[in-house]
């Protein structure tokens, strides 16, 4: 009867230092350690494209996060999890400082465009080009996802704020804000200045023009895939 007695308790001690082992893991598995940084001052024009779509589709809550949160992207990743009603989606990497641009003045960027699909997903920069995107904001010359991140919008719970000279904004932007229009065409172009822009350099020998067409103006694939742009916007130049 002792031995009995004996096996019993032990058998149950050992279920409770089970439940708390498994108990501790639970608790592990909810709540990792944060190991990631938040982005530094270096641009996120520099950052790798698969960083650039990792953080861009990995969005899921509602502000640029703090560095204690674990589900940021890595490395610098942002979340991209601003919503407007128009459906683009935003996050701010540096704000910058002075006044927004309006319609008809001239907006001068830097950009890095990729898209959220494909095993090569960065399509071009014009980052050390030395030569920016340039248009008059409301020409028609540019697809709307970028003025709306650069003008801002207002009027519904989700608006969005203007960018000011200096600041770096990512945005993911949608098929009807991007390049759709294009398909809509009889006879499109797809060359710059021809086209809704802003439409990689044909003439370019790293593939940029060869991917962008293969997205947004392949009349063989209907479907666009979101654009992924990291936005830096200049004062006047």
């Amino acid at each position: 009867t002792t031995i009995i007695s004996y096996i019993h308790v032990t058998m149950k001690a050992l279920i409770v230092v089970a439940a708390v082992v498994l108990l501790g893991c639970a608790s592990a598995l909810q709540h990792p350690a944060a190991t990631h940084k938040f982005p530094t001052r270096r641009s996120i024009l520099s950052l790798p494209p698969k960083a650039v779509i990792a953080a861009a589709t990995g969005a899921s809550s509602a502000t640029i996060i703090s560095p204690s949160t674990a589900n940021a992207a890595k490395p610098n990743g942002l979340i991209l999890d601003k919503s407007s009603e128009s459906g683009l989606k935003w996050a701010d990497a540096k704000q910058g400082t002075g006044q927004p641009l309006k319609p008809g003045m001239v907006a001068s960027i830097d950009y890095s465009m990729a898209s959220t699909v494909g095993r090569q997903p960065q399509i071009y920069t014009t980052k050390d080009k030395g030569v920016p995107y340039r248009w008059t904001l409301g020409d028609g010359s540019t697809i709307a996802g970028i003025e709306l991140a650069i003008l801002g919008s207002s009027g519904d719970d989700n608006s969005i704020p203007p960018m000011l000279p200096g600041g770096i904004r990512r945005v993911i932007i949608p098929a009807n804000l991007g390049y759709q229009s294009i398909l809509n065409e009889k006879d499109p172009k797809c060359i710059e200045g021809k086209d809704i822009g802003p439409i990689p350099p044909k003439n370019n020998s790293d593939g940029g023009y060869q991917r962008w067409y293969q997205f947004y103006c392949n009349p063989r694939i209907p479907y666009q895939p979101d654009i992924v742009l990291d936005i830096k916007l200049y004062g006047k130049r």
